[in-house]
């Protein structure tokens, strides 16, 4: 008996978890862009502000 009620409830869990993983998965892909935009902008800062650092770390180096 208790495991025909495992075997019951394992399907209902089965069957409320998939919507809810396919809902999910597409949530990801909706947001997948702007992980990428937001990673591409976040290299671009950091290129820049080596650009900008750059000066300041050669004349630091100068002194020493």
């Amino acid at each position: 008996m208790r495991f025909l009620i495992s075997i019951l409830l394992w399907f209902i869990l089965l069957a409320l978890c998939w919507p809810l993983a396919i809902v999910a998965f597409f949530v990801w892909l909706i947001l997948l862009p702007f992980q990428l935009l937001g990673f591409a902008i976040g290299g671009v800062f950091k290129i820049v502000e080596a650009i900008l650092m750059f000066p300041f770390r050669v004349a630091g180096r100068m002194t020493r």
